[in-house]
Formats: C-alpha cells, sequence, structure tokens
C-alpha cells in the first residue's frame, strides 16, 4: 500500500483491511504512527483530490478536499434530499400521475386521492402521506427506477421472484424506506464525513450525477434478494432493510468497483 502525490495532493481511497496502519506523509501535514492513509491505483487520477484517514484503533476523520463538478454534484443531490413533498406544488402531482403512468400504462388513474393507489402498496389512499420521511426524492427514485429497470421494476412490484411470503412488504413504502436508509448510509448533511463508503459515493457521483438513482435501483433488486433468501416476512422488513444496507457498503468498498454498475448486485437489474 503506497501514498501516490498528485500536485501536491494525496490520492487514496481504500483500505485494506481494519487493522491496516502505514506512516506515510499526506498534504495535509505530517502523518503519525497512527495515523492511515490507504489507497489502490485503480482510483487514481479519477477526480478525487485526496481522501485521507485519522485512526486511532478506527477511523476518526476522513478529510476530502472535493472537485468544482463534484461539490456541484453534491449541492444539487443534498438539494433534492431537502424538497418535501407537496401535494399542491403541479410538478409533484405531474411526478406522481408519471409514476401511475409508468407502473400502470394501461389503466387510467382516478385521481391523486384513490384506493387504486394501495394496489401499488401505498399505506392509504393518498400517497402524499407516505413521503414524510424521505420527501419528494423518494418519488423521483420510485420514477427512475419504473423507467430506466422496468421489466425490474414490474418484476419486483408484483412479487413474481422466488417463494414469496403470505405477508409481503408493500412496494411503494419500501422504496420511501429504501431511499431514506441511503440517504442516512451517505451520510451527506454531516459537517464531516463519519463514513468511508461517503467517500467512494462522491468519486462515483463525479463520474454519473445519477449514482444516487442508480444505487436506490440496486439497493431495491438487494433488498428483495435478501428478503426472499431469508423468506422472510413484514415483521422483519426492518432486519432485512440493515442487512441490505450492510451488503450495499460491502459492495460499495470493494476495490473494484469504481462505480455504480460494477456492484456485483447490479446484475440483479433487468
Amino acid at each position: 500500500m503506497s501514498v501516490v502525490r498528485i500536485q501536491g495532493s494525496c490520492v487514496a481511497i481504500r483500505t485494506l483491511s481494519p487493522s491496516t496502519s502505514i506512516n506515510r506523509s499526506c498534504a495535509h501535514g505530517s502523518a503519525s504512527s497512527d495515523d492511515a492513509t490507504c489507497g489502490t491505483p485503480t482510483w487514481i487520477g479519477k477526480g478525487l483530490t485526496c481522501v485521507c484517514f485519522k485512526r486511532k484503533g478506527a477511523y476518526e476523520r476522513i478529510c476530502i478536499n472535493l472537485t468544482p463538478q463534484q461539490e456541484e454534484r453534491v449541492k444539487r443531490l443534498k438539494h433534492r434530499m431537502k424538497v418535501y413533498f407537496d401535494a399542491s406544488r403541479p410538478d409533484h402531482q405531474d411526478a406522481l400521475r408519471a409514476l401511475w403512468s409508468a407502473t400502470y400504462p394501461d389503466r387510467e388513474l382516478n385521481g391523486l386521492i384513490s384506493d387504486q393507489w394501495k394496489e401499488m402498496g401505498w399505506q392509504g389512499r393518498d400517497p402524499s402521506t407516505d413521503f414524510r420521511g424521505a420527501g419528494f426524492i423518494s418519488l423521483e427514485n420510485l420514477l427512475f427506477f419504473a423507467k430506466t429497470f422496468s421489466t425490474s421494476f414490474q418484476h419486483l412490484l408484483k412479487k413474481q421472484g422466488g417463494k414469496r411470503s403470505a405477508w409481503e412488504y408493500p412496494f411503494a413504502v419500501a422504496g420511501v424506506n429504501i431511499t431514506f436508509m441511503i440517504m442516512q448510509m451517505l451520510d451527506l448533511d454531516a459537517m464531516k464525513p463519519r463514513t468511508f463508503v461517503r467517500s467512494v459515493f462522491l468519486q462515483m457521483l463525479s463520474e454519473n450525477e445519477w449514482a444516487f438513482d442508480l444505487l436506490y435501483c440496486v439497493a431495491f433488486a438487494v433488498m428483495d434478494n435478501q428478503w426472499l433468501e431469508r423468506n422472510a416476512t413484514y415483521m422483519e422488513f426492518n432486519d432485512v432493510l440493515k442487512s441490505t444496507r450492510a451488503q450495499v457498503e460491502r459492495e460499495l468498498l470493494m476495490d473494484d468497483v469504481l462505480r455504480i454498475e460494477d456492484m456485483p448486485s447490479y446484475s440483479l437489474l433487468i
């Protein structure tokens, strides 16, 4: 393992094992014996100017200097995360109608408040009440999934894979929970990065502005796969969500995963 300098900055964004520690210097200053700066050559020159670890038995600090492109994309993503769903906004109403059309292209929607929404897995007649936890971006994620991976979307919506439980998870509400899970996992609002996963994701975001939406689709497919493997019922949904997050984090930290599309579970999408 080594530190590579590029115009005064160290570029290093992979840790080989939790027990790894090295004594190196970085652009941020000298490093002591319990500093660790880790990386692999495959990430060098990809736009991430510096990622450094300060560790004393565990990671304490990750310092990141973002490129202007990364800063702009993070700013846009953070803005999306802060938009509440507003049932009075025409564009939010249009997004709901678009989701219905993408989900049931041959069926007419009777209204934005209708029993029809329950078929998609909303808790009641008015889906707007289910967006409170994750906001408008959770609707954008569902719509992105429906349009980008329509076969997988329909497959999960209709619970067509494997041996299903008699008490299944509600599709749409599960989707909102997955958005919220990813938001928590990435922790973009924190003043200082607290997880290495966030650092890796920021690099992916610089490569693809739709990285969050793609990660959402992968996480949804992983969740359903975990659900089937555990033969879970609705009462175990939170446990399945936790194991889904753990698997997504593991895959993001794999050395050969440079894009969302490189994640092993991306192959679950069809």
